[in-house]
């Protein structure tokens, strides 16, 4: 039993590593990122602009393209600068995360530069940056003690031996730490998004589950009773369809079929519920059934899958 045990535990690791870097490399690879959005964001713009007679400007071409300053400040400030690796071990919550870039330059000869990043205790906060050698800077505070919060790095060196350097904080965040960093689309952090909407699917999940379970139990014990019939031959096919249907494909052939789609139009097509206007109308009984008509579907849906 022992050995079963560790045997199990051991499987784990494998396992998460296995799953980890497979979603981890979904989400490298998706379009949508927050550059993409961004580019996006311009285009539209620019469209608008040439509808009412306006049309791009400065560097960026036909609002579809950014300065290449621009850009490599979004993809340092999103991460996307690191070596794949190091970004997988961030998204983990297992190497630090660089934020609060202040951008420096030092002049060709000069060894020491003070830089103003942000406030602390409601006074203006400054730090100290020496060049200790040709390639490492080093932060102190005023009180002439390294800095605990505060890092610097050589970015590039230059022809004429200046040096571009940025001074960045460092924080741990990802999915082992509970910290799951911002939403690019919402700009919110991802716990304040899913807050909202976590109750809803709570009550989907739990209701999805009793649902299975009320269907699933009598079902196995009526299929034990006649195994081998042509009751219990069906029905297993039926469960085994069923199984390799997502929720979410199940989901959309539903609101096709009955949710104004293409045949019939009896369930609302989204929401928990109806409109505020109109769920304000509403007696008890009638917001009752309201609701009861806005889950069935995505009851359906989860039960099934």
């Amino acid at each position: 039993m022992a050995t079963y045990f560790l045997r199990r535990i051991l499987l784990m690791i494998p396992t998460f590593l296995g799953s980890t870097i497979l979603v981890f490399t979904i989400l490298q690879m998706a379009p949508g990122g927050p550059i993409e959005q961004i580019m996006l964001q311009l285009q539209m713009g620019d469209a608008m602009g040439a509808e009412g007679g306006g049309g791009a400007s400065g560097d960026i071409t036909g609002g579809s393209s950014l300065p290449p300053e621009a850009l490599k400040e979004l993809e340092r400030f999103y991460g996307f600068d690191k070596p794949i690796y190091q970004r997988y071990l961030s998204w983990l919550g297992i190497w630090p995360r660089e934020i609060r870039h202040r951008n420096l330059t030092l002049q060709k000869a000069q060894t020491f530069i003070e830089k103003r990043v942000g406030k602390r205790d409601g006074k203006i906060w400054k730090v100290d940056i020496h060049l200790v050698d040709e390639t490492t800077l080093k932060v102190f505070e005023k009180n002439g003690l390294p800095s605990d919060v505060w890092y610097a790095c050589i970015e590039e060196i230059k022809d004429d031996g200046s040096l571009d350097a940025v001074v960045f904080q460092k924080e741990f965040s990802g999915i082992l730490t509970g910290n799951l960093g911002k939403s690019y689309t919402f700009l919110q952090p991802v716990t304040e998004v899913m807050k909202p909407r976590f109750k809803i699917s709570l009550f989907f999940g739990l209701t999805g589950i009793f649902l299975s379970y009320l269907v699933c139990i009598p079902l196995g014990i009526k299929k034990a009773l006649n195994h081998g019939s042509i009751f219990d031959f069906g029905s297993s096919v039926i469960i085994f369809i069923a199984y390799s249907i997502p929720g979410w494909a199940l989901g959309g052939v539903l609101l096709v079929l009955f949710g104004g789609g293409s045949f019939f139009d009896i369930f609302p097509l989204g929401g928990f519920r109806s409109p505020s206007e109109i769920w304000e109308t509403l007696t008890p009984m009638q917001k009752v059934i309201d609701q009861i008509h806005h889950m069935i579907l995505p009851i359906i849906a989860w039960s099934i899958a």
